[in-house]
């Protein structure tokens, strides 16, 4: 596979450090994108729905590109780089399906089951969806954080599964090994994120059980680190029998080395989230491509700003890898 020569990225200069990186990225404002989605709800063999909200150009026409963008812990089909990458994607004529997980986004209340980083299934049955959608389309599919991780699970654990229109993938920021990204979180620069995960994750479970009183889910006591939230919630909801039994069968080094579609692997060296050295032991084949920026912490890289249309080189370097 010829290798894809990626632009350098060149942080901005008041946003050099991995923090500074990631906080911008997620709280700055992005380009407006206003929403004009088609929502399509996915039924999944367990009976639980998923939503995909079709962002069509209006010039699309059968047969043209289309692009699968599956958003991370905690996020939905609003969050911003969503936004920002379906409408970029949209501009240059890509089909774009923004996924939300189990019970995100406009899914909530329409699964019983929650999403993990292991979801490999669901993923695989939106682009099977999609395909019968746009028949004889070109496929793309990106994932962000834990949904990245998700995309190189389901890549390499069945290549003989994937829809055959399916000809590239790109995952942003993967937690490749998931038990190492949970650890890094216990830091004492790293704790913020930590619990701004759990708060966040233990409300949607909370609204949850007022959803469905009847499936009320009693904690020990409220957990304060994503580690219990998995061990108490996450692995026994989802048939693993604790945290590291999940962490084990989902992590998806594992299978990166079946990888047989082409696929860029986009990670940061200072990356608070995903430790940079675990990708130091990753066994890539010939269909992958892994790229360590120097900087842009987790799913940040606001640049300098020398060639793209705007500061998100993240956005980009999507763009260009879906057309090229």
């Amino acid at each position: 596979m010829p290798t894809y020569t990626i632009p350098e990225f060149e942080p901005h200069p008041l946003l050099r450090g991995g923090h500074s990186q990631t906080l911008a990225g997620n709280y700055l404002p992005g380009g407006g994108f206003p929403y004009r989605a088609v929502q399509r709800r996915l039924t999944l063999a367990d009976g639980d729905i998923v939503v995909l909200h079709d962002d069509q150009p209006e010039y699309w026409q059968p047969g043209g590109r289309v692009a699968l963008l599956l958003h991370g812990l905690a996020g939905c089909h609003q969050s911003p780089y969503m936004i920002r990458i379906a409408g970029k994607l949209n501009q240059v004529g890509v089909r774009v399906f923004r996924m939300d997980h189990r019970d995100c986004g406009a899914g909530v209340g329409l699964a019983r089951k929650p999403y993990n980083a292991g979801r490999s299934e669901d993923a695989l049955a939106a682009l099977r969806e999609i395909s019968e959608l746009c028949p004889g389309s070109p496929m793309a599919i990106a994932g962000f954080s834990l949904s990245a991780n998700i995309v190189l699970k389901m890549l390499g654990e069945d290549p003989s599964a994937l829809p055959s229109q399916l000809d590239r993938a790109m995952a942003v920021n993967p937690p490749v090994d998931l038990a190492r990204s949970v650890r890094a979180l216990n830091g004492p620069l790293t704790r913020f994120y930590d619990r701004h995960f759990v708060a966040l994750l233990y409300r949607q479970v909370t609204e949850r059980s007022q959803r469905l009183p009847a499936e009320r889910f009693q904690f020990p006591r409220k957990p304060r680190r994503l580690l219990e939230f998995d061990d108490w919630f996450t692995a026994p909801m989802s048939g693993y029998q604790n945290a590291a039994n999940y962490y084990a069968r989902c992590s998806a080094a594992q299978f990166v080395p079946a990888i047989e579609v082409e696929t860029l692997i986009l990670t940061a060296k200072n990356d608070p989230l995903v430790p940079v050295e675990q990708f130091e032991e990753l066994k890539l084949p010939g269909a992958v491509q892994l790229h360590v920026a120097p900087s842009g912490g987790h799913l940040g890289y606001l640049s300098r700003n020398g060639h793209d249309g705007d500061r998100r080189w993240m956005d980009w370097r999507v763009v260009e890898w879906v057309t090229r």
